[in-house]
């Protein structure tokens, strides 16, 4: 028995420091500026509407989305809550909270300031990935069919969507994903809301995340009218500088090695990092957007003959993160310049007879709308 029992402990050990293993760090990740750029800009601002990022594989993407993920301080939430409600402002639309708050509660918590029922934990925020296979049911969630059974009572079983509410939804390749999926999770990252309605169920509960899709663009894109609904694009390719491809291995090799020392090493500059992430999330609602960068995004929309208004949209939410993220009160049309590839590659018309790529085009219609003077 005593055997037993040391060999569950060290069982029980050896899952604790798997458990303790940090994640890569953010800021230890060479080149890449595009990807750390678009998912800083939609952590600052959630409602900019998630990043596509399209490259070759084994080109970090997957690793800078945990990576930032785990940047992030542990976010408070409803003890028990399937969608991760912030206690302080729990969402209208959580049946869970919702029943909590529609309860007369019995007894205050020891410090008198919250229900028993919406008492507060801490926890990590939620990186979930989509897999492939995954079937509908399991991604909005379904009628609970065990409690039906045991119990006979319709119960609701949350999906992946409820997992991922205030933190990250990755789907890698989103452009193999069918495409009745893919348009469900954009109506669903776009409203922020889940509803539910199938098999005698009727639910609403909240689904706020960053979205962010990946795939290799030699395995096909995903249809315009679904790509045109991502907020930002960016495109990785292999680094081809000899220096920053040792420097990569070099890198991942200490983190393999050591992964805690390599933490440490990188932890000063993750916590600089981290702090200026907060500062732009609390600085957001005050910036100002400027006459100035809102003629600058609209003329850079009709120069390139962009469809609908979501590239003006992208465009000032985009500029707006920006300034917040650098400490700045406005945006300004230097703003709108710098995040115009990210927000307009993927929305551009395909013409034929245009010899020149999309990027080029771009900054073509940047230099030709926004003068160099206001950039600098």
């Amino acid at each position: 028995m005593q055997a037993i029992a040391n060999g569950k402990e060290h069982v029980d050990s050896q899952r604790s420091e798997l458990k303790a293993t940090p994640v890569y760090p953010f800021t230890a990740i060479v080149g890449q500026a595009e990807l750390k750029l678009a998912l800083l800009l939609c952590v600052v601002d959630p409602t900019i509407g998630g990043v596509m990022v399209m490259g070759h594989r084994g080109t970090a993407k997957s690793t800078a989305v945990r990576a930032l993920a785990a940047l992030l301080p542990p976010m408070r939430a409803v003890t028990g809550c399937p969608y991760n409600c912030d206690p302080a402002r729990p969402a209208p639309v959580c049946p869970h909270c919702q029943a909590a708050r529609d309860e007369k509660p019995k007894a205050k918590a020891g410090n008198g300031h919250s229900p028993l029922a919406l008492r507060p934990s801490t926890r990590p925020v939620p990186v979930v990935d989509l897999p492939l296979g995954a079937t509908e049911d399991r991604v909005v969630g379904a009628l609970d069919i065990e409690r039906a059974l045991v119990d006979g009572v319709q119960s609701f079983a949350p999906g992946l969507l409820a997992r991922a509410n205030r933190g990250f939804l990755y789907i890698d390749e989103v452009n193999l994903l069918e495409d009745h999926l893919v348009d469900l999770l954009l109506d669903v990252a776009q409203s922020g809301v889940n509803v539910v309605e199938r098999e005698g169920v009727s639910v609403r509960h909240p689904a706020r995340f960053v979205l962010v899709g990946s795939g290799n663009p030699e395995e096909g894109d995903l249809r315009p009218q679904l790509l045109d609904r991502f907020g930002l694009h960016a495109r990785i390719t292999t680094i081809d500088d000899v220096a920053e491809r040792v420097e990569i291995v070099r890198r991942r090799r200490a983190f393999d090695l050591d992964p805690h020392v390599f933490a440490e090493r990188w932890e000063k500059e993750q916590a600089k990092l981290g702090r200026k992430i907060r500062a732009a999330q609390k600085r957001l609602p005050s910036v100002e957007l400027t006459d100035a960068a809102l003629l600058a995004a609209a003329r850079l929309c009709v120069a390139l003959s962009i469809d609908g208004h979501r590239g003006e949209l992208t465009l000032c939410r985009a500029g707006v993160a920006l300034a917040a993220l650098e400490g700045r009160p406005a945006a300004q049309p230097a703003d709108i310049a710098r995040v115009a590839l990210l927000s307009l590659r993927h929305r551009l018309r395909k013409d034929p007879l245009e010899q020149s790529g999309d990027d080029t085009r771009i900054e073509r219609a940047v230099n030709e709308t926004i003068p160099i003077a206001t950039r600098e």
